[in-house]
């Protein structure tokens, strides 16, 4: 099952999406449920992997989702920003984040 939730900085929930199933694609539940209205109106924002590059549909004037940098064909990354991807995705706080939580039943 995927579940997309949202907590405050202590940890308590302030919103979770309604139970996909576990292929779902990530971005996609976030686009259906629409977590950047929810982090809006919670006044939060969030640190996302290069998967929900995107997400954000206001991201020059209220961005709530920020996310690393991906190359193109017509833009290879420079060091300094493979270096920024890095270090956001291994330092990423665990509070005001958007994240994933699987759970996989067994028989």
């Amino acid at each position: 099952m995927l579940f997309l939730a949202l907590t405050d900085e202590k940890g308590n929930l302030i919103w979770i999406s309604a139970a996909k199933p576990g292929r779902s694609s990530e971005i996609t539940t976030a686009r259906h449920n629409k977590i950047t209205e929810h982090l809006r109106e919670a006044g939060l924002g969030a640190l996302a992997d290069l998967g929900f590059v995107g997400l954000d549909d206001k991201p020059a004037d209220d961005p709530v989702i920020i996310t690393g940098r991906k190359a193109t064909r017509n833009h290879q990354l420079t060091a300094a920003e493979k270096e920024t991807n890095r270090l956001s995705a291994a330092n990423a706080p665990p509070t005001n984040t958007a994240s994933r939580t699987s759970s996989h039943g067994g028989p």
